[in-house]
């Protein structure tokens, strides 16, 4: 880069965006991923030897894909050539891989094409990129939201290795945030920016552990600010509320307030009620409640208060668990919602926790007797010997597959922990019990 070219990027950089302006020049300014940039990890340990190999960072949008791979080129010394799989075509992968050769035969230079949302990318585009990478040409550094497993070709995926980006922490949102308020050169220091805490609380509450957002809403509420009399600007709640279009519900996520109303989604789907349901469901989550803790609660609801009377609804809860994983907020939204409705509107027993419980307390009254001869495997010639697995019925050899013999140690054998109800797939449960069982056998013939 010659001077010109230089005092042209330090100009677009004044008129850049804040997130633009803040991005980390170096490892150590990088805030989060410790897992992989952390001190002795092995990314970090590649990129301070210069002995980069071809890389794929996988993460949600706002977590330092771009940055990671900006402070990469910085690092190593290479030249930085971006891509955006959005915009570009084959024409441009091809321009910039003979732009790399020429540096590379001029002066020897490494040139790292970075491909931001390389999932974009169809086949034969990923195919384009392939020989340049076995040869070294370029040091491909693939940026994606979508699992790479699906959406980037194999070969390519091969002689690439694969770094998981985490979503930001609300602590590690928090810090960027504090710096980008203090920094006078490329932040807003100039502006003598105070945020409340309940303004800062719920930036970073809005931004759905993007760093970009954050940003971007902290220097539009900062500009929209007027100074004060002593040239401060203040933003206060009403400032970030009016920033984002969205009002912050009165919602403490530590406190009563959060608890009491999990409880109520929890009692309005035990009591079978929709609405009510949804209406909490949504309350928790436009107060920006974290949505996994929600999906946690819905599947222990599925278990507790659902359980055997629709074995269904555990699937249903654990597929919406993993699609808030899988898709975040908002898109989860409607995993979450679908779930809450269909916990409702299902039959309900409470027979397996009473179940487990009868179970628990027995264990802790100390029953440990040892398990029955006839139940154990016999896998030593000694251990048959000894009747390990003597008079064990297969049940498979049976009518019905079905056939009566004593499962339980001898001092509860008597123990009936498991009752079903009367609601939904149990009423079947009950029928195929009430002909296995001994006592209601007897009571039949």
């Amino acid at each position: 880069m010659d001077m010109f070219e230089h005092e042209f990027e330090k100009e677009k950089l004044k008129e850049a965006p804040l997130a633009a302006r803040m991005r980390p020049k170096t490892l150590d300014e990088f805030v989060g991923q410790e897992h992989i940039v952390g001190k002795g990890r092995v990314l970090r340990l590649a990129i301070e030897s210069g002995n980069l190999p071809s890389i794929m960072l996988w993460g949600p949008p706002g977590s330092g894909k771009t940055t990671l791979a900006n402070i990469i080129a910085n690092t190593t010394s290479s030249h930085f050539s971006p891509l955006s799989a959005v915009s570009a075509g084959v024409a441009d992968l091809r321009k910039t891989i003979e732009e790399a050769k020429e540096r590379r035969l001029l002066n020897r230079r490494k040139t790292i094409l970075f491909i931001d949302e390389i999932h974009r990318f169809n086949k034969a585009q990923q195919d384009a990129i392939l020989p340049f990478v076995e040869d070294g040409t370029v040091t491909l550094i693939g940026a994606t939201t979508e699992n790479p497993s699906f959406e980037v070709i194999s070969p390519l995926l091969s002689r690439s290795q694969l770094f998981v980006l985490k979503p930001l922490t609300k602590e590690e949102i928090r810090i960027i945030i504090i710096r980008a308020i203090k920094d006078t050169l490329r932040g807003l220091g100039a502006y003598k920016v105070e945020i409340t805490d309940d303004a800062l609380d719920y930036l970073i509450t809005m931004s759905s552990n993007d760093a970009r957002t954050a940003l971007n809403t902290l220097e539009t509420a900062t500009l929209t600010t007027s100074p004060d009399a002593d040239g401060r600007r203040r933003i206060v709640l009403a400032t970030v509320e009016d920033t984002i279009q969205h009002r912050a519900i009165s919602y403490d996520k530590g406190g009563d307030k959060h608890f009491d109303t999990i409880s109520a989604l929890h009692k309005s789907m035990r009591g079978s009620d929709p609405d009510a349901s949804l209406y909490w469901l949504g309350r928790m989550i436009e107060a920006g409640d974290d949505p996994l803790y929600i999906a946690r609660r819905l599947v222990r609801f599925a278990t507790e208060d659902v359980g055997m009377a629709d074995p269904q609804a555990l699937v249903v809860a654990m597929a919406a668990q993993q699609a808030v994983h899988f898709l975040g907020l908002p898109e989860g939204n409607l995993a979450l919602a679908e779930a809450a409705i269909y916990l409702s509107t299902a039959p309900k027993s409470n027979s397996l926790y009473t179940a487990y419980s009868a179970v628990q307390e027995e264990i802790r009254k100390g029953s440990n007797d040892p398990v029955p001869l006839h139940l154990r495997n016999a896998v030593t010639p000694m251990m048959k010997n000894i009747g390990y697995g003597k008079g064990y019925k297969y049940a498979h050899d049976y009518e019905g597959h079905y056939v009566e013999q004593q499962n339980l140690p001898d001092s509860v054998k008597d123990k009936k922990f498991y009752t079903p109800g009367d609601q939904g797939n149990e009423q079947k449960v009950a029928e195929r019990l009430k002909k296995w069982r001994p006592e209601n056998k007897d009571k039949t013939e």
